[in-house]
Formats: C-alpha cells, sequence, structure tokens
C-alpha cells in the first residue's frame, strides 16, 4: 500500500518528478517555486535520481534547454512562477509547436506592478493561449497525482503535448500535507519507458523550428490547435486509469453538493476548499448552493461544462486575475463565451477576489452567491465586481 507521509507540497511535487524517473531538470529559482527544484538538486546529489540537473541564468533559459533535452528524446521536467514564467513567454509557444512533452510545475503567483510574492493567477492567465495543456491542483495529494498524470498524458503518442500543472503559492506550496506518496515502482505501473517519437540525432538528421513561411504558418498553427483539443480524451482516459489504479478519481469539471443547487459558485485552486466549507455553511441556511471548479483548463472542457450547468439557475464565477479593460475576469468571460446561444443558460455573475495573496473567507462567497441571487432576480447587475477592496 502507498505510504502517507506528511511533507511539504512543493517536495512531493519533486518526490512525484522523482518517481516518474525524470532524465533531465532544468531549475532557476524563483519565489515560490524554488523548493520544488531546490529538493530535486538534492535527489540528483544523493543519488536518489538518475538525472542531469542542468542550473540556468534565467527561465527564458530553463525553458530553452527543456525543449532542448526533450528534442532529443530526454524525459524532462521544471518549474516556475509569475515572473519567471513571463520571462519563458517568448519559448513557452515553442514547445507545442515542437511537440516536445516537457511538464512544469507552475506555482502561481501575482504579477507586479506592485511587487508581490503572494498567490493569485495572473501569471497563468497570462499563459492561457501558448498551446500548453493545463491542469489545476486543490491540494498536495492532487499536485503529486496530477504531475504524474501530466506525464503519462504529454508522452502518449497521440498528444505529445507540454502540460503545465499549476498549484497555488504558499497556500499550497509551502503548507505541510498528509500525502500518499507513490515510489518509482508503483509509478512504472502507470507511466511507460518514455519511447519519443521524433528525435534530434545527427546519425539521422531532421530540421526542428524551420521558419513557417506565410504558406504553411496558418497549418501549422491549426495543427497545434487540433491536436490540444483532441488530447483531452486521452487526458480523461489517463485519469480513469489513474483511478484504477490507485483509487483516486479526477475529471475536467468535479462538482460539489450541485445535485438541486439552483446558484452555483465558479473557482479554480487551493480557494474551492474554502468554498466547499462556503457551501456547507449555506446549505445549513437552507440556501440552495453548490460548487463547481475547473479541473482541466486546457484543453477547454466544453462539452462537460455544458452538461454540468445543465439546470443551474444562476452562475457566480470567481476569478483571481483581472483581465484589464475588458469588462470581466479570464474565467468569467470564458464561462460566459461557452453558454453564448445556449437554451436555458444560467444569469452569469462574475466576481473578482483574492489578487496578490488576499484571503477569500467563506464570508465572501456567500457574499458573492448574495449578490448573483440579486442581480439575477433583478435582472441585470454589474458586468463584473472586486470583492473585499477596502472603504476609502
Amino acid at each position: 500500500m502507498p505510504k502517507r507521509v506528511g511533507i511539504e507540497v512543493s517536495l512531493a511535487a519533486s518526490e512525484a518528478a522523482c518517481a516518474v524517473d525524470s532524465d533531465v531538470i532544468a531549475a532557476y529559482p524563483i519565489t515560490p517555486q524554488t523548493h520544488i527544484v531546490e529538493h530535486l538538486s538534492e535527489l540528483v546529489a544523493d543519488g536518489k535520481l538518475d538525472a542531469e540537473f542542468i542550473p540556468v541564468e534565467s527561465e527564458h533559459s530553463a525553458m530553452s534547454v527543456c525543449i532542448g533535452s526533450s528534442a532529443v528524446g530526454a524525459r524532462t521536467f521544471t518549474a516556475s512562477s509569475a515572473q519567471g514564467l513571463a520571462l519563458m513567454h517568448e519559448i513557452l509557444f515553442i514547445a507545442p509547436a515542437l511537440r516536445t512533452p516537457i511538464v512544469m510545475a507552475v506555482v502561481n503567483r501575482a504579477m507586479s506592478g506592485p511587487i508581490s510574492i503572494w498567490n493569485d493567477h495572473s501569471d497563468i492567465m497570462a499563459e492561457r493561449d501558448v498551446g500548453w495543456i493545463q491542469t489545476f491542483a486543490e491540494n498536495g495529494q492532487e499536485v503529486f497525482d496530477l504531475i504524474i498524470h501530466a506525464f503519462r498524458v504529454a508522452e502518449d503518442p497521440k498528444v505529445l503535448l507540454p502540460v503545465m500543472v499549476n498549484l497555488d503559492g504558499f497556500t499550497l506550496s509551502h503548507v505541510i500535507e498528509p500525502i500518499e506518496m507513490l515510489n518509482a515502482r508503483e509509478v512504472r505501473r502507470y507511466i511507460k519507458p518514455y519511447k519519443p517519437q521524433m528525435v534530434l540525432d545527427p546519425k539521422h538528421p531532421v530540421t526542428m523550428g524551420a521558419v513557417g513561411v506565410p504558406e504553411v504558418y496558418t497549418e501549422a498553427k491549426q495543427q497545434i490547435e487540433s491536436v490540444l483539443r483532441a488530447s483531452k480524451k486521452v487526458v480523461v482516459s489517463a485519469w480513469k486509469e489513474f483511478a484504477r489504479l490507485y483509487g483516486r478519481t479526477y475529471r475536467p469539471i468535479e462538482t460539489y453538493r450541485t445535485k438541486g443547487a439552483e446558484v452555483v459558485l465558479m473557482t479554480m485552486g487551493s480557494v474551492s476548499e474554502t468554498a466547499m466549507t462556503a457551501v456547507d455553511k449555506m446549505r445549513d441556511k437552507e440556501i440552495a448552493v453548490g460548487l463547481m471548479r475547473f479541473r482541466l483548463w486546457r484543453p477547454f472542457p466544453l462539452e462537460e461544462f455544458r452538461r454540468a450547468v445543465k439546470g443551474v439557475k444562476v452562475l457566480a464565477v470567481l476569478d483571481r486575475a483581472i483581465s484589464y479593460g475588458a469588462q470581466g475576469g479570464p474565467v468569467f468571460m470564458e464561462v460566459r463565451s461557452a453558454l453564448y446561444g445556449q437554451a436555458g443558460q444560467p444569469n452569469i455573475s462574475g466576481f473578482v477576489a483574492g489578487l496578490g495573496g488576499r484571503d477569500i473567507t467563506t464570508d465572501m462567497f456567500e457574499e458573492m452567491v448574495k449578490k448573483a441571487i440579486r442581480y439575477a432576480k433583478k435582472g441585470k447587475g454589474p458586468t463584473y465586481e472586486l470583492i473585499g477592496v477596502r472603504e476609502k
């Protein structure tokens, strides 16, 4: 049986990358991600992981190394956060274009300015459209499991795309939780030896990353879009296999007490567990409320989302990032777009909270629900609003 241990979640992420027998780790420190690559350096130095640990001079270089190592057939892992992820931005687009199945833990942190090392989702929302598969974890067990799942999906011959696993900075990354740790032998039941489909080999020269003249560029981008959308079947299938082997189930859209709910909260990340407590409190007050959250963010689980909201009258969407000037947060706008033209769609209200690490309390979730219900009854309300803003 897997052993349950108390461990810092960042270290659990490192142990997951070790359990899958990663070949290359490209590393650059940035708060609050540093503990992940720091612990991996210890695992390599202590001989517990037979891998090349490559310290680089920036996150831009880290992703460049990852693409190079993956292109020659190495199982590759890295981690980043906030400004570091932004510095990777140029290179992030190249990884899916070259079909390099890199796995990266993204420890979500607010983007400056002003400078903040605390958690929100502004870093990852700026990277929605880079062509990576993206999942979100709510607790330490999920971080460990989703990193292992990410390798299974990324390296599938039908996918061969990079994967980001998102975990909230500090509120999740730096806490100690009881986690069932799978060792390398147990993980080998799920993760097979990596057999790259395309490799850079001087004995068999190929071209990767050639210039895309206008006559081929559109078709190249269309191929990335097609394979990313098609990857959802592999994502779901790999989760089913994970549940069969280890007993923990994951789905693209996950729900909590939505049966009979007239109003549903929508969240992402570790704050979802606070939202569950808020739902319990409101249910005790006979408010018919439930919770829905995205486990899979890219590719967007359109069919699963539409099925999940069927029959819901009011939807209160929480964003932990602002899309400046767009009249709504990024999750809210995607949800609204996904329901456009659908018969019987719920009344949707958008809320932004928890920016720069500010607490989101159960009372704040109750406030969102009450406002969403009031706006739905009136038939009008603000497009979105910030919750928890201090009075002047």
